[in-house]
């Protein structure tokens, strides 16, 4: 983990000074300081901007590896989502817009959405649904999915979201697993116009789970699917005649609030358990401080409730933070790729929230569709989800940003429940460095025994101090908790390796597990990856290690082509030489292999596991989180 990693000279690029001046985050360098002093303080004043039912008796009870945040503190989410709003000049501001997959609009204002949140509550309630149960969703892009969520959380019941683009086996381990006792699904979702069946996997998936008792169909084709058994309910049958109101359930500061499973692509998947107060103040904190979120804005994630992305910037964060959210099923490219930036122009979009595999995929398409219409509305730009490489930061911010705006690339995870390390809306921002911790982290670069390593050296990320929305636990299993926190001198270890420049920038540069050893030497998956994407002719990269007799092992890599470009031999030995100019002789990939597609996770992330078992010939596994 020693081996020095030389950072070649990046740009820097710099917002108009009145993104600095005028951002909620005042001077970093003064807030940081501080809150690495006295992070109580730091954290308690973040508290205060919130409603709570009950004051907290501590900030932090720390008893390693365990945390206890707000100790003390009465509250619910909902309120701070909800509530505050209704009962001020937010009444009647849209809160959420709509857009389904064939064009079609709803439009809800804080007060609207209340109203339908609260039905649902009383809903639940009838059918005896209380505090600490677990419900688990199965639902497409629709407005009735947030709504869901919200009023579990309005009861006290813990919700658990499953990706609906996971098969029937998958679903069906997530509800044994959290011993769900009703299931919240839809006839259908709707996808590049094609109607996708949900309610027969859901009813694949209940087999031989006897936690559950219900399970709540919402119906949006017609004709209505038949439900058959006593177990079906229809969802607005179940509310047509509750009442618009319905009071909190009040939460003690460690109540669950969520069980989150991870995808599951290295194993048997995990179910982060994430809590009400700590989760509750991280991801208002992040997304108001970091997408430095303004009362006109339209914030648009296009993550899906079943990510953690979905959950803190799609529906908790941005709601308690007043923002008007835009959620929408239209994917990328259909009916044409020019969809999202009629809908940025159309909805008049002031933060775009996306992924890395969605900007490359747009880069494939070309600077075109996008200079078809007007995106003046734009005012900050963010990434997610993977290290996004320089080539793609650069299109970014050229087509996209119109080399004015700021992109807040985010590093975090599941376990984090919130952003950890970003560049700040009007901070200097560097191609391939994702930035500095945020104010309350703190997060380092390390060697296996914890001691930190010298600038432009590869080393391991970890954060060295408990933050409020971090994981409480692995639903049922103390023994995989324990570990992300005894790896390397107790602190919390991401799994990443990471590099620090001499200004303190971090760049990813991928998984430990993703490190390929060649001759000795640590060869980060990304960092190749991002040299090979930054040639012209490559649109999309994935590189794996395969055994060799002499140097261990050497780098295999796979591409997707941009359009108007054919593989050949020529271009393959091309690219050789333009990763050894990148990045060296030691990191050459020693073959190269021309692709249609890759094998991703429905999240966007390549599977690279799948490459190197169908390279080697072994059985690739569990293939159920895999988008084709």
């Amino acid at each position: 983990m020693s081996e020095e990693k030389k950072i070649t000279k990046v740009p820097v690029y710099t917002p108009d000074k009145s993104y600095k001046d005028f951002r909620w985050m005042g001077d970093y360098e003064k807030i940081y300081r501080e809150s690495v002093e006295n992070p109580e303080k730091f954290w308690e004043g973040i508290a205060k901007e919130l409603d709570w039912e009950k004051k907290w008796d501590n900030v932090l009870e720390w008893n390693y590896p365990d945390a206890k945040w707000f100790s003390g503190a009465k509250l619910n989410i909902t309120c701070n989502c909800l509530d505050r709003h209704v009962n001020n000049s937010r009444k009647n501001k849209v809160a959420l817009i709509w857009r389904g997959d064939d064009g079609s609009e709803r439009i809800f204002t804080y007060r609207q959405l209340y109203r339908e949140v609260m039905r649902f509550a009383n809903g639940l309630k009838k059918l005896g649904i209380k505090k600490g149960d677990r419900i688990c969703f199965y639902m497409p892009f629709v407005p009735e999915h947030i709504i869901s969520i919200l009023a579990c959380a309005r009861i006290g019941a813990v919700h658990t979201i499953v990706y609906a683009g996971f098969g029937a086996e998958s679903l069906h381990q997530r509800i044994v697993n959290s011993e769900s006792k009703l299931v919240i699904t839809a006839d259908v979702s709707i996808r590049r116009g094609k109607r996708i069946d949900l309610k027969s996997i859901v009813d694949e998936a209940i087999v031989n789970a006897p936690s559950v008792e219900r399970v709540i169909v919402y119906r949006r084709t017609k004709p209505d699917i038949e439900l058959y058994t006593e177990m079906e309910l229809d969802y607005y049958e179940l509310i047509k005649d509750e009442k618009p109101h319905c009071d909190p359930e009040i939460m003690d500061a460690e109540d669950p609030l969520f069980i989150l499973y991870t995808s599951g692509t290295t194993g048997a998947p995990k179910g982060i358990l994430h809590t009400c107060a700590g989760y509750m103040l991280g991801s208002y904190y992040s997304t108001k401080y970091v997408f430095d979120i303004k009362e006109s804005d339209v914030h648009w994630c296009t993550a899906d409730p079943g990510w953690i992305t979905g959950h803190s910037y799609v529906v908790y964060g941005p709601l308690q933070a007043g923002a008007t959210i835009l959620f929408t099923e239209t994917t990328p490219d259909y009916p044409d790729p020019g969809v999202w930036w009629e809908i940025v122009e159309e909805f008049g979009v002031t933060i775009l929230y996306t992924a890395p595999t969605a900007i490359r995929m747009f880069m494939k398409f070309g600077s075109e569709w996008p200079d078809k219409y007007n995106l003046e509305s734009l005012r900050v730009l963010g990434s997610v989800g993977e290290p996004l490489n320089p080539e793609a930061f650069e299109w970014f911010y050229r087509v996209i940003g119109k080399e004015k705006l700021p992109i807040v690339d985010t590093w975090w995870q599941t376990e984090t429940g919130m952003h950890m390390i970003t560049t700040l809306v009007g901070e200097p921002m560097k191609p391939g460095f994702v930035g500095k911790p945020l104010p309350g982290v703190v997060a380092d670069v390390v060697d296996k025994t914890g001691n930190p390593v010298p600038p432009e050296t590869a080393g391991r990320l970890v954060i060295k101090t408990p933050w409020p929305s971090m994981m409480r636990g692995i639903w049922g299993s103390r023994e995989i908790y324990e570990k992300y926190w005894s790896e390397i001198n107790g602190y919390y270890t991401v799994g990443d390796m990471a590099v620090k420049d001499k200004d303190g920038y971090i760049m990813i540069i991928g998984r430990a597990d993703d490190v390929i050893i060649v001759a000795g030497h640590n060869i980060g998956t990304a960092e190749v990856e991002s040299a090979l994407v930054a040639h012209e002719a490559v649109a999309e990269a994935a590189v794996i290690g395969v055994p060799d007799p002499l140097k261990g092992n050497l780098i295999k890599a796979f591409l997707i082509l941009r359009n108007g470009y054919s593989g050949s031999e020529k271009l393959a030995n091309e690219l050789k030489y333009h990763v050894r100019m990148t990045l060296g002789p030691i990191s050459m990939p020693a073959e190269i292999n021309f692709m249609e597609t890759l094998p991703k996770t429905r999240s966007g992330k390549i599977m690279r596991r799948v490459l190197k078992a169908q390279d080697m010939g072994v059985d690739p596994g569990d293939l159920s989180t895999m988008e084709d």
